[in-house]
């Protein structure tokens, strides 16, 4: 039905369009009274053999639902209960900002990939923290692990993005399961090159010691969000400066500005324009990203596999090469409402297939 759905009306409306009209209808959907916890009861992750545990905490599912969705936590609790075990909103800078002109979402649908130009459009961390503060005072149960996902505000010089990230850490870590730098989307100006490890590593001691400074004594996980489009050297710098400062883990991978080996015609592609490439096209260099991660990051540092997981088959791959979780976007951007729980329903069949009692069980067995 939803295939239906998409092929005649959604992919004829304006993309970004079609994600707050689809948005919209999840959220009031999974987050009414009634019909929302009768939506959670048939489509949230439930069967034991998904449960994991990563990053000192306990995941449902290992399926999250990655930034760029829910980018000022106005669904959590609705992408909870249509499957998704984690959500990571965001990503949130220190500023509010609207982000770049539109039109500034593309579908590339004989590629299954989107290109986004979106610029961190966001709230800003200080109208989303009271958000959060509203949803950690009405916990609820099997409520999906939160994510803080945070970026550099545009208007920011480079100098002073510590100063900023430091900003959104203490006000938005309080109220986090765990918190992702990201210096990986190509749609701010520079913040790429904050992934050069000399930049990175007082970045990162930076926001480690905002979160440490946090009241309450509860040590918040640290993760850094890489892009795809790093070279194998700089992938092993920054697992190696993992190591070194003691994160939590890594995500990998944020979106491509790469046009190589699209289905989409060429001049099709040139007249979206610049952004990231999402979905589809990442599947193969995200996975050895996530390989050669895993070969360098020590016991405990976990890696979440994110670019072209499209199904259960994928996410199974890409836990048996050694990711703890994984992240979508695109595949259920294109799969629709009950993508999620189809992923957790066919992954629990891979798992018992092989006879694992867990996703953890399951995590880097081709290893």
């Amino acid at each position: 039905m939803y295939d239906a759905l998409f092929r005649l009306v959604l992919r004829r409306i304006p993309s970004e369009t079609a994600h707050r009209l689809g948005f919209g209808l999840i959220r009031g959907v999974g987050a009414a009274p009634v019909l929302g916890p009768r939506l959670g009861a048939s489509l949230a992750p439930s069967d034991p053999v998904l449960r994991t545990r990563a990053l000192g905490l306990d995941f449902a599912s290992p399926l999250g639902l990655a930034a760029g969705f829910d980018k000022d936590a106005h669904g959590v609790t609705a992408l909870g209960r249509i499957g998704f075990g984690a959500v990571e909103i965001g990503t949130v800078t220190g500023r509010a900002q609207p982000g770049n002109p539109a039109p500034r979402l593309f579908r590339l649908v004989d590629d299954r990939a989107l290109i986004n130009r979106m610029g961190f459009n966001n709230a800003g961390a200080p109208a989303v923290a009271p958000r959060l503060a509203a949803l950690r005072a009405r916990p609820e149960p099997g409520a999906p692990v939160l994510g803080v996902n945070i970026g550099k505000s545009k208007a920011v010089p480079a100098g002073d993005a510590v100063s900023d990230y430091r900003t959104s850490a203490r006000l938005l870590g309080p109220f986090a399961d765990y918190v992702v730098v990201n210096v990986s989307s190509p749609n701010t100006p520079g913040l790429r090159d904050l992934q050069q490890v000399d930049v990175l590593e007082p970045l990162l001691t930076a926001v480690r010691a905002e979160l440490d400074d946090l009241p309450g004594g509860i040590r918040v996980p640290l993760l850094v969000k890489i892009t795809v489009d790093l070279a194998d050297a700089d992938v092993d710098a920054v697992a190696d400066l993992a190591v070194r400062l003691g994160l939590d883990g890594v995500v990998a991978t944020n979106t491509t500005v790469s046009r190589d080996g699209l289905s989409t015609p060429v001049a099709q592609v040139e007249a979206m324009g610049a952004g990231g490439i999402s979905g589809r096209p990442l599947a193969h260099r995200s996975a050895e990203v996530l390989r050669r991660l895993r070969s360098r990051l020590s016991a405990g540092q976990e890696v979440v596999s994110v670019g072209g997981i499209e199904d259960a088959h994928d996410a199974y791959r890409r836990i048996r090469a050694g990711a703890a979780l994984v992240q979508s976007y695109t595949a259920f951007v294109y799969g629709g409402l009950f993508w999620p729980s189809r992923l957790n329903r066919e992954l629990a069949a891979l798992l018992r297939a092989d006879g694992h009692r867990s996703v953890t069980d399951a995590v880097g067995a081709d290893l």
